[in-house]
């Protein structure tokens, strides 16, 4: 069996603590023989500053480059608030997914059978929940050009980002949105704001075109980011697979992850194009939970996140849906249990720490392997 080459980038606050549950799942996958892995570990974010002065080194940039998939934690915290933009935390992760060419984020948005309760919706708005946002990931706003603080004088400053798409890149990510629709149930919603921004009446435009051409058996909708925000909260069942950019991607998955329970979680799947000859393509799996500073070392942390990120890691980077499903079903076996890490406790239920968590959730896979 050839082993999977996986880079494990922990990171700052809760990252190392969630991070530890994967590496005890990966341990067991590897020691019954399911899967093996050449596992490779690297610093990134504030603990990457706090080592070398930059938020990822070159030499961590190609164990990443090199692997057939990246873990990542978290990073970030207000110990770094003062270094340089540059090399701020967040840094390591724009360039990983700019070097990795990581343009589609994959967001799920699934509510447990026994969450339904812990949304600060009403059950019955998020029972049975399972969307897929899919986001843009390496254009937009975030890395458009120009990006200044320009001094005006007399006390005035002006600050400029860029929103900016060209065809292809709207073209590529509508197509991972229909692909995946197609394996669901079949449905897309295109969110922008093509009624004020340029950039949305060229995301509506080539969307259709996209969809008219290619994927005329899949449904379409369209609708403007701001409505569909307040939609998600409304009525989140009526969709099924939203794409949209870069920004609006961001707060549409955050809103998303409340709906759940807890930001604690929702993974992410970031992934690159795929190639032609080999059929592999570069990915990056994280919880779109952040580092959550003040809770660090405290073992409150979640860690379903970021264990559901490597259960996407094992869906599309390493073919093994199967082993994705059965890990979706040990964590809806420990929830239905009663077991709550702290950001989902609730009258009755037995609050564990993040190593007891995990260690629950391992136990309902050995037993669904058994």
């Amino acid at each position: 069996m050839t082993p999977h080459k996986l880079l494990l980038l922990p990171g700052d606050g809760i990252g190392p603590e969630v991070m530890a549950e994967v590496k005890r799942l990966i341990g067991w996958l590897d020691a019954e023989g399911i899967l093996r892995f050449e596992i490779e570990e690297g610093l990134v974010g504030g603990s990457s500053y706090d080592a070398d002065k930059v938020s990822i080194t070159d030499a961590t940039m190609a164990k990443a480059l090199a692997a057939d998939a990246v873990l990542f934690g978290a990073v970030g915290g207000p110990k770094w608030d003062p270094v340089p933009y540059d090399v701020r935390p967040e840094a390591g992760l724009l360039r990983l997914r700019k070097e990795l060419q990581l343009f589609a984020n994959l967001r799920p948005a699934i509510c447990y059978p026994a969450l339904a309760e812990a949304s600060s919706l009403k059950p019955d708005v998020v029972e049975g929940l399972d969307i897929m946002i899919v986001r843009e990931l390496t254009g937009g706003v975030y890395f458009g050009e120009p990006k200044t603080i320009t001094d005006l004088g007399n006390g005035q400053k002006r600050a400029i980002d860029t929103q900016v798409y060209d065809t292809y890149e709207i073209e590529r990510i509508a197509r991972v949105a229909f692909e995946l629709a197609r394996k669901r149930r079949n449905k897309v919603t295109s969110m922008e704001k093509n009624n004020v921004m340029k950039s949305g009446v060229l995301w509506k435009e080539v969307v259709g075109a996209v969809h008219k051409r290619e994927y005329p058996d899949v449904t379409l909708e369209h609708q403007l980011a701001d409505s569909g925000g307040m939609q998600l909260v409304r009525w989140p069942k009526q969709f099924d697979v939203i794409v949209t950019d870069n920004l609006f991607g961001d707060m549409l998955s955050d809103i998303a992850a409340m709906l759940t329970g807890s930001l604690g979680m929702l993974p992410s799947a970031s992934l690159g194009e795929t190639d032609a000859r080999t059929g592999t393509r570069k990915a990056l799996y994280e919880p779109v939970h952040g580092s959550a500073p003040d809770i660090a070392g405290q073992g409150k942390a979640n860690p379903i996140a970021m264990l559901a990120s490597f259960g996407m890691a094992l869906r599309y980077s390493f073919d093994r849906g199967d082993l994705a499903d059965r890990l979706d079903q040990a964590i809806a076996g420990a929830l239905a249990k009663g077991l709550r890490t702290a950001d989902l406790a609730a009258a009755g239920a037995t609050v564990v720490s993040t190593a007891e968590m995990g260690e629950a959730i391992l136990k309902e896979m050995q037993a669904l392997t058994a």
